[in-house]
């Protein structure tokens, strides 16, 4: 087994790297009765053999390629002492999400429970985005869940000496000379074909007003529950799919939170799985774009539908050519990551829109039985207001089809706005109603809310 990181996944630790935080992938399990501990110990140490089982050992050489090593990951499932009431487990899963993860030191994941007052249970998993993207996760919760342990071959860190590393890595550098070539005239292609955009998105970055003091946060984040029936049901009324759906919904909250262009319209940013059977990229994802009318989708969603599908059928035909840049990754100096973060801001205010579609039953018991409900998201949690403001905020929505549900996590940021969740879930049950859905969001109001 090749043990070299994919350029995405080096791409993402070196990020990681140089702006001192990272995008986790967090699962939230609630269960209405109390977690059976020892299955979940089960699971536990069944996550760590798999894709999960790895971190990121560095080349030794500043150019190098670095590598995936074998480590099973935290040895104890954590235990909370003290049971807290159901409306809470958000507030403990914004905990979980702020605890230490490091792809390459370790935890590379990390998984609690949460007892809840009158017989229920949490569960969290936590994991880098290097590690894994969101199916990778669901891979390797589905085989933990099902007893499937995979010896994916990595070797133990440090199992090559510092000589034999850099006489490796450096061979492995001589070969890669014709893919860097091949990099460098695609990133001068990229350039000169985003040169308006860039010489834009530098503009909007020096014009944005940072508000108030600048303090750590994790970005408000509710959760919607609705039946599958209705939501495919109301999908195929409005002459859509369940995809087409949810990104008529992402489009709409957009709206709702005034992420529109000059149009009126939003721009919705998909990342795609590349994923194929036996894949042991940690992020095998290319993403489209495509813009969408916030007012029409509430009454009909043929237009976004054909337009999805025309993007995607291009992805297949035509790889995203912002990718092909890609092969650069090693020789790229983190003082030009800290650098172009702080000088770009994503044109058009672009919304993430991530659906993992119908899940394997066993990604839901954890366990090894169902939980009443399943919440992915994706949590930063060592961003600040300053960085969240000046790159025009966040909006990010990310759903998947379970046990009958179809879940959907809002998280989101306004610059200058009330961002907190209680006014997040009026503008999700706000676009819930313009789309005819009817459905559950959390967590409730104060007023609703029971122990």
């Amino acid at each position: 087994m090749d043990n070299t990181l994919a350029y995405i996944d080096q791409a993402s630790f070196l990020g990681l790297r140089a702006l001192g935080r990272g995008p986790l992938i967090q699962f939230t399990w609630v269960y209405d009765r109390p977690v059976d501990l020892d299955g979940l110990r089960r699971f536990h140490r069944n996550l760590g053999h798999g894709l999960l089982g790895r971190r990121v050992e560095r080349s030794p050489l500043p150019f190098g390629r670095h590598r995936w090593v074998a480590d099973t990951g935290p040895a104890n499932l954590d235990i909370a002492a003290d049971d807290r009431p159901r409306h809470e487990v958000w507030a403990w899963a914004d905990e979980r999400a702020d605890l230490p993860i490091d792809p390459e030191y370790g935890p590379q994941w990390h998984l609690g429970v949460q007892p809840l007052i009158g017989g229920g249970g949490a569960v969290s998993l936590v994991v880098s985005h290097t590690t894994g993207d969101g199916l990778a996760i669901c891979n390797a919760v589905a085989d933990a869940v099902n007893g499937v342990r995979r010896d994916l071959g990595y070797p133990l860190p440090s199992s090559r000496s510092r000589r034999e590393a850099m006489a490796e890595d450096a061979r492995q550098a001589v070969r890669g000379i014709p893919e860097i070539g091949r990099a460098i005239a695609a990133t001068v292609r990229v350039a000169r074909s985003q040169r308006d955009e860039l010489a834009s998105s530098m503009s909007s970055a020096r014009a944005q007003v940072v508000t108030g003091e600048t303090r750590t946060v994790v970005a408000p984040c509710v959760l919607a529950l609705l039946a599958v029936d209705h939501w495919d049901s109301r999908a195929k009324e409005l002459g859509g799919n369940s995809n087409s759906l949810l990104a008529g919904f992402a489009a709409r909250v957009g709206y709702l939170l005034g992420r529109t262009d000059d149009a009126g319209l939003v721009t919705l940013s998909y990342p795609v799985s590349e994923r194929v059977a036996g894949d042991t990229r940690g992020n095998a994802l290319t993403e489209a774009r495509m813009q969408a009318d916030p007012v029409k989708v509430t009454t009909d969603l043929t237009e976004l539908r054909a337009t999805m599908k025309r993007e995607f059928a291009s992805l297949r035909d035509k790889p995203n050519e912002l990718l092909e840049p890609l092969p650069l990754t090693p020789l790229t100096p983190r003082v030009l990551v800290r650098r172009l973060e702080s000088m770009i801001v994503e044109r058009g205010a672009p919304i993430g829109c991530s659906n993992l579609g119908d899940l394997d039953p066993a990604v839901n018991r954890p366990d090894g039985t169902d939980a009443a409900l399943l919440a992915p998201r994706i949590v930063e949690p060592k961003i600040t207001t300053t960085i969240l403001d000046k790159s025009g905020g966040l909006l990010f929505i990310g759903s998947c089809r379970l046990n009958g549900q179809v879940s959907v996590t809002v998280a989101s940021w306004r610059p200058g706005g009330q961002n907190t969740k209680d006014a997040l879930r009026e503008v999700v049950e706000q676009a819930l109603t313009d789309l005819g859905l009817t459905g559950t969001v959390e967590p409730q109001p104060h007023s609703l809310r029971k122990a």
